[in-house]
């Protein structure tokens, strides 16, 4: 039987939303796969792409292509005028995407280091520094301009962040390898109530990564978008972060 594939574009996702089922086109997965190898192989032999960084066997072996495997992707029409601006996710498997949404490649680290990426793009902290910069696309030049805090592995706020991030990503079990890289369980997530008091975590541990104080989470929550009241967030926030502090 033709196994065939849903083609993702920008809506396909949102934040925590993985597959809202708007679609830009399907394709048959035999010929796609065949199509993404002959094109990773030559991609590879040149200095400027990602996949040079990656070894020999691992590029040869179509099953690492990365279509076959969650991987983190972000629409690249994002405003500063839109409720949100960077908007990422973790996708399923088995999907290949258009180029209005652009993906990470991991060349080195862990699915870990996926969620603890993750974690940081879809918080709000981040977004309110990329609504600065950002008029019309998120493009990887706009991305890299970004910056992102890293203590580096055992710290335990990090650590908390690819829980959390983990958890919000591996909402099915389309996710069970990465989740059970990550070390989280799949579909923990089970109620609106809960998704929403860990996104409020993340965005507290996130500020708490970048050093801000209350004051700027402040800033972030009273400035983010015109029109829009999150002050019922902000204070969600602020009891995390003082906790964490």
């Amino acid at each position: 039987m033709t196994e065939i594939w849903p083609v993702y574009k920008g809506t396909s996702f949102n934040i925590w939303a993985p597959d809202t089922g708007i679609y830009y086109d399907s394709v048959d997965a035999a010929s796609i796969t065949v199509y993404l190898q002959d094109k990773r192989l030559a991609q590879s032999r040149s200095r400027s792409s990602a996949f040079a960084e990656q070894s020999t066997e691992l590029i040869e072996d179509p099953a690492t292509l990365p279509c076959h495997h969650p991987r983190i992707a972000f629409r690249d029409v994002a405003r500063a005028t839109d409720s949100r601006t960077l908007i990422a996710a973790l996708v399923p498997g088995d999907r290949v995407i258009v180029h209005q949404a652009p993906y990470l490649l991991r060349t080195e680290g862990s699915a870990a280091d996926d969620a603890y990426v993750l974690g940081v793009l879809c918080s709000m902290p981040l977004d309110w520094q990329a609504r600065r910069t950002v008029e019309l696309h998120m493009t990887f030049e706009q991305l890299g301009q970004l910056t992102i805090p890293d203590p580096g592995e055992g710290h335990p706020v990090r650590d908390r962040v690819v829980e959390i991030a983990g958890r919000l990503a591996a909402v099915d079990e389309r996710f069970a390898e990465w989740a059970g890289e990550v070390g989280v369980p799949v579909g923990s997530v089970r109620d609106e109530a809960t998704k929403q008091d860990l996104i409020c975590e993340l965005d507290a541990c996130v500020a708490h990564l970048y050093g801000l104080d209350e004051s700027d989470l402040a800033v972030i929550y009273e400035t983010f978008h015109e029109g829009t009241d999150y002050s019922e967030r902000h204070a969600a926030v602020l009891e995390h972060f003082r906790r964490i502090t």
